[in-house]
C-alpha cells in the first residue's frame, strides 16, 4: 500500500543536493549518519521537527545539482515518508527509487499548504488530502507506476533485484 501521512515541512525551488546533504558529509553512504546531517543547511532545526513519516514539500528542481545517490538516502534514513515536488531534477527523480524513496510531483500543492499541516498521501490512487477544520479539500497526481511502487516496497533496486534471485 502507498499511503503516507504526515505533517509537512516545506521547501522553495532549486533545493540542491548539497543542501540536502552537504558535501562534506560524504565520506559514507550510511543511512543513520547521511540522516543525522539531512538539511542541516537549509533548516538546521530539521531533524529536531520533524516525526517519522513526514512529508517534504518543494517548489520547482528538486534534487538539483551533483548525481549522488546519497540525497535520497539521507531523506529516507531520516524518517521522511515521501517528496511532494512541483518538479524534480531528473537524476534525483531516478535516484529516489534506485533508493526506495517515494516521489510525487504536485503544482498546486506547495502554494495552498503550510509548514506542519498534516496530509495524506494515496500514490495509488493518486490523491492528496488535505483537511482544514471540516472542509476536505483533495489534489490529484500521477499514481506510481507498479513497477516503480515494487522498488519502492522492496526498498530501492537493488533490495529489489536480489529479492528477484531469490
Amino acid at each position: 500500500m502507498m499511503k503516507f501521512k504526515g505533517k509537512i515541512w516545506k521547501f522553495g525551488d532549486n533545493i540542491d543536493t548539497d543542501a540536502i546533504i552537504p558535501a562534506r558529509y560524504l565520506i559514507t553512504s550510511d543511512p543513520a549518519f547521511l540522516a543525522a546531517h539531512c538539511m542541516e543547511d537549509v533548516d538546521p532545526e530539521f531533524l529536531k521537527k520533524i516525526c517519522p513519516g513526514d512529508i517534504i514539500v518543494a517548489g520547482e528542481n528538486f534534487g538539483c545539482g551533483s548525481s549522488r545517490e546519497h540525497a535520497p538516502i539521507a531523506i529516507k534514513a531520516a524518517g521522511i515518508s515521501c517528496v511532494i515536488a512541483k518538479s524534480f531534477a531528473r537524476i534525483f527523480y531516478r535516484n529516489s527509487f534506485n533508493m526506495g524513496l517515494a516521489i510525487f510531483e504536485s503544482r498546486e500543492l506547495w502554494n495552498i499548504v503550510s509548514d506542519g499541516k498534516e496530509i495524506e498521501v494515496d500514490g495509488e490512487e493518486g490523491s492528496i488530502s488535505i483537511t482544514d477544520s471540516d472542509f476536505v479539500r483533495f489534489l490529484r497526481i500521477h499514481p506510481i507506476p507498479s513497477f516503480m511502487e515494487e522498488l519502492i516496497k522492496d526498498g530501492g533496486l537493488m533490495r529489489h533485484l536480489s529479492k528477484k534471485k531469490e
